[in-house]
């Protein structure tokens, strides 16, 4: 119930302001928090791990998607219902993250929405998040501080996590992102529970959900970064494999 009120008051645009611009999203040292992240992402699409033609993105946020994964998903929470694509923003946020390779802004979210193919409402404590199996399954699978923010408790967690594990082919690639210890966090007015996870209940979690561990990586949120938006200890990546 305190999930569901929290959301019905989200305010995403509040959300990117706390989290996607400076100083979390500080572009001037790789040691901030945005910049770390994306790191993690570019050197394991870097890495040649065969990745398919079609992938889902589970989650937020939308700036974390790769072009990389040929046929996007992004399952947006089962209070949306499938409808076309919005008009494109005048300004992608952040830019840095689109003119890292010195192409415009512009061009780079053209490309990434053309290989963007529905926006699928998500119920990940379903055995079948997207209502029913899907076919084909995706070859790699992004999600970003989803499922500890949807979960009441580990145990939620390590169901959910299972569950978008079904939407992947075996030998599937999974990629998370998430946060270490945090227990709420602020979106204008809402604010919203997640449950605290630890290292080891990440590991756990992926081990009971029967995916192989490739890489795990984490991240200390420096004092500079505790701006009162939540009370996030650090933030975890994970490449695993089913």
């Amino acid at each position: 119930a305190a999930l569901r009120e929290g959301y019905e008051r989200f305010d995403p645009a509040a959300y990117l302001h706390n989290n996607y611009l400076p100083p979390r999203a500080d572009f001037s040292s790789e040691d901030f928090v945005v910049p770390w992240k994306l790191r993690c992402l570019a050197e394991t699409f870097a890495s040649g791990e065969g990745w398919g033609w079609g992938g889902c993105s589970g989650g937020k946020p939308p700036q974390e998607s790769c072009s990389r994964m040929g046929k996007l998903r992004h399952g947006l929470g089962e209070q949306l219902s499938a409808h076309p694509l919005p008009a494109a923003p005048s300004k992608p946020f952040p830019s840095p993250v689109l003119t890292a390779r010195r192409e415009p802004w512009q061009e780079k979210q053209r490309r990434l929405r053309a290989r963007l193919r529905r926006i699928l409402p998500i119920d990940v404590h379903q055995p079948h998040p997207l209502g029913s199996p899907l076919c084909p399954p995706a070859d790699a699978l992004l999600s970003a501080f989803c499922l500890e923010a949807v979960s009441p408790d580990h145990a939620a967690f390590t169901r959910a996590l299972a569950h978008v594990g079904t939407l992947l082919r075996p030998g599937g690639h999974l990629l998370l992102l998430g946060a270490l210890g945090e227990s709420f966090y602020l979106a204008g007015a809402a604010r919203l529970p997640v449950v605290p996870l630890s290292e080891d209940d990440v590991r756990a979690a992926l081990a009971d959900a029967s995916f192989a561990l490739l890489d795990f990586r984490s991240y200390s949120m420096p004092p500079a970064l505790r701006t009162g938006v939540d009370d996030v200890d650090g933030v975890f990546f994970v490449h695993a494999q089913k």
